[in-house]
Parts: C-alpha cells; sequence; structure tokens
C-alpha cells in the first residue's frame, strides 16, 4: 500500500526530534511536505535536507510546513539536526508505521540492512489530501524538487 494523489494522506503521529509528539492530523489549513528519507548523516540524504534547509522560504511562502521522516531514533535526528542546522522537524518513525503506510520502506536495503525508509516526497493540501506522490528506489537519487514546488504552487 502507498498513498496515492488524490487520496486522503495516511494519518500518523511521530516523535520530533525534541521528542515532542507531532501529528499529521493536527496539520489540517496547512500545506504539508513530507520527505521521507533512508538514514542521517549519510551524503545523499545530508545534501538532500541542506538544499530543503537553504529554500525553506519557498516553502514558508506557499504556508507549507516540511517535516524530514526517517527511520532514525530522535536522539540521532536531534544531532543530525544541530549539525547541519536544519530550520525543519525532523520526525522519527523508529517503529517504521508512517514508512510503511505511505508505501515507502525497503524490505532490504544496502548492506543487509532492512526496514529503512525510501526516498520519498510528498505534497498534501490543507484538506488532507495527497497533491503528490513520489517514491524512489534508488536512494542514491534526490526528490523531484521542482514536481513538489509546482504542487505547492497550484495550492495557493
Amino acid at each position: 500500500m502507498s498513498a496515492q494523489v488524490g487520496q486522503n494522506a495516511p494519518l500518523f503521529a511521530l516523535k520530533d526530534s525534541d521528542k515532542n509528539l507531532v501529528a499529521l492530523a493536527d496539520q489540517k489549513g496547512k500545506n504539508v511536505v513530507l520527505l521521507f528519507f533512508p538514514a542521517a548523516f549519510t551524503g545523499t540524504c545530508t545534501k538532500e535536507l541542506c538544499q530543503t534547509r537553504d529554500e525553506l522560504s519557498f516553502y514558508n511562502d506557499l504556508n507549507a510546513t516540511v517535516y524530514g521522516i526517517s527511520v532514525d531514533m530522535p536522539f540521532t535526528l536531534a544531532k543530525f539536526k544541530e549539525l547541519n542546522n536544519y530550520n525543519f522537524t525532523l520526525l522519527s518513525d523508529f517503529n517504521k508505521e508512517a514508512s510503511t503506510a505511505y508505501g515507502c520502506i525497503y524490505n532490504e536495503w544496502i548492506h543487509g540492512l532492512k526496514g529503512v525508509s525510501k526516498r520519498a516526497s510528498f505534497v498534501i493540501d490543507k484538506n488532507g489530501v495527497v497533491q503528490h506522490a513520489e517514491i524512489l528506489e534508488d536512494s542514491g537519487s534526490y526528490p523531484d524538487f521542482d514536481a513538489i514546488k509546482a504542487a505547492l504552487s497550484k495550492l495557493n
């Protein structure tokens, strides 16, 4: 199963890097961008999230809240966020519930690691409906940021 364009986004409640509970249901009325990524402190993930950090004003201008999501523990994400000065929320999907609900989890990733989030992006509108969905099989690829921005631009 995966989150498809036109469907209601699967709801989740995950701990952020400060160990606060963040529920997607509480984001109604806001546009939301979900960026699932495999692992903190890896090259491609760091570059992707740094680009997001550097372009956050674009998302803010479109009334969009950005969340980075991985199966890393909140403590790991806190250090990752601190070292890279990320200016958006990182969420821990340690129990793999959101990654599974969105259909973006590897049964087996590199080095035999299992249950790691695939690189994926979703845009969810103010009513909780998925407006953009991209799940990448190659963890070395980047999301289509232009498509994410285009989907957001249509919502405002």
